[in-house]
């Protein structure tokens, strides 16, 4: 089962030095629109691309709001990796936690 994580507390083990793998599950258009960067793979591409990420780092999925993200989330725990977070409330909490340079659509 993949864990949940508040957009604060990534930002605060990012700043600590963490290594975490970010991946955004959200289509490239809302990537352009507002992005904290990490591997674009689109969610409905995530079967066919999750092995362009590594299983052995810790993985922080993230989408718009939380829903896609917990979608891949669940698949990449199903394909045998061992620490997936998600990240509750996606790129539109990030940036009302976070980091609000970060545009809201």
């Amino acid at each position: 089962m993949y864990t949940q994580i508040t957009p604060t507390d990534l930002n605060a083990r990012l700043k600590n030095g963490e290594t975490i793998q970010l991946l955004d599950v959200r289509e490239p258009d809302e990537f352009a629109i507002a992005s904290i960067g990490g591997k674009l793979i689109p969610l409905g591409e995530i079967t066919t691309r999750y092995e362009e990420l590594d299983p052995s780092l810790p993985t922080a999925v993230l989408c718009h709001h939380g829903v896609r993200s917990a979608r891949a989330a669940q698949f990449l725990i199903s394909v045998g990796f061992t620490n997936v977070m998600n990240i509750s409330g996606g790129i539109d909490r990030w940036s009302r936690e976070v980091d609000s340079s970060i545009r809201t659509y």
